[in-house]
């Protein structure tokens, strides 16, 4: 029962039982949450990046339900930063990666050929997480 084992470990914690303290299974689920946060970020931009995407190579299509998709995951990266300054420039270290997903999910959702979309991301993170910016 996580919720029960989180709380008396809490309770051991405030009350300085550093002697009753699971602490390899603290230390780890402490980690857990940072790697969760990161892992945030990398979904989001992937989504983020993915409608970008759309928005720029199919203009025909375009709604809004993608822009509000768009400010919604700029919001969200955002609001994760505030939460963990130390964050702010993990959007830039990812979004490579998360472009790689992001061009091959743009070409399924679109049916172009992923040839369509450049190789590499020509988005700047400044661009990417500007919530007036979109790509022509």
């Amino acid at each position: 029962d996580f919720a029960r084992w989180s709380a008396e470990q809490a309770v051991l914690l405030r009350a300085g039982r550093l002697d009753r303290v699971d602490t390899e299974n603290v230390a780890e689920e402490i980690e857990s949450l940072g790697r969760s946060e990161q892992s945030e970020i990398e979904s989001r931009m992937a989504v983020l990046l993915a409608h970008l995407l759309k928005h720029q190579f199919q203009p025909a299509q375009r709604s809004a339900s993608w822009t509000a998709t768009i400010f919604e995951q700029r919001y969200r990266i955002a609001r994760v930063i505030r939460r963990s300054p130390s964050l702010k420039f993990y959007p830039a270290a990812t979004r490579d990666e998360e472009y790689v997903i992001a061009r091959r999910n743009a070409a399924a959702e679109t049916g172009h050929p992923i040839s369509v979309f450049p190789e590499t991301c020509s988005y700047t993170i400044e661009q990417i997480l500007d919530e007036d910016w979109l790509p022509e």
